[in-house]
């Protein structure tokens, strides 16, 4: 058994769709859902939609970047790469002690089927850089879309985790089971280059196919 007890997720860019998807899985679940943005008016406004879209239901709530950071028990960062650092620094003092689920994937417009990596390897390394020891970061979500995570029914695309600590991994897998996804310890967090690498891949193969939704599925294992 893990030492984290997990009731309350603090989505940092929950006003975003892929924020919004993850969100109504995990209220669904029965977490506690704290919608962070810089903004508390958009804040609040996001929170409503996701109430409405659940029939009422669900505990979610509107915060301000910081208070989600320091309310709930774990945080998630979905927030556009051009944003990541800043919202990084401006949430740092909240996260001690943590674990921070890092969503975000390096996109560089307008060539955003490309493949661009950044100086630190990944975004996720970037975070870790940042943040410092006293949070762990753990990657995950890159490769699913949020028409995958808005929709009803099984979900045909795996969810790869990546983390240098392996009770961090296990608490964040438990998480994407609870959002009624498929999830794999993917290894370290240097490999998080490579699954958030893959995201550019699939909107390529998207734009080609002319499809939203392209995913990547684990075989061979049983």
């Amino acid at each position: 058994m893990n030492e984290y007890s997990i009731k309350s997720i603090g989505i940092i860019g929950g006003t975003g769709k892929e924020g919004k998807g993850l969100a109504i899985r995990w209220a669904k679940a029965g977490y506690t859902i704290l919608i962070g943005s810089r903004n508390l008016e958009k804040a609040f406004t996001a929170s409503q939609e996701i109430i409405d879209t659940l029939g009422g239901k669900g505990n979610i709530t509107g915060m301000v970047n910081s208070e989600a950071a320091k309310t709930a028990d774990i945080v998630v960062l979905t927030v556009p790469y051009a944003a990541h650092q800043s919202t990084l620094a401006e949430m740092k003092p909240y996260l001690a002690g943590k674990i921070l689920i890092d969503v975000t994937v390096p996109l560089v417009p307008p060539n955003v089927s490309r493949v661009q990596m950044p100086a630190a390897g990944s975004a996720a390394a970037e975070a870790q850089n940042v943040l410092g020891e006293d949070v762990t970061v753990v990657s995950a979500f890159q490769n699913i879309s949020f028409e995958n995570l808005l929709g009803e029914g099984e979900v045909d695309c795996d969810i790869l985790v990546c983390g240098n600590d392996s009770e961090s991994k296990t608490v964040v897998l438990e998480l994407v089971q609870a959002a009624g996804l498929t999830g794999w310890d993917a290894g370290p967090l240097d490999n998080s280059m490579v699954v958030e690498g893959l995201t550019s891949i699939l909107i390529g193969i998207n734009k080609r196919h002319k499809v939203r939704s392209s995913g990547i599925k684990i075989t061979g294992v049983h």
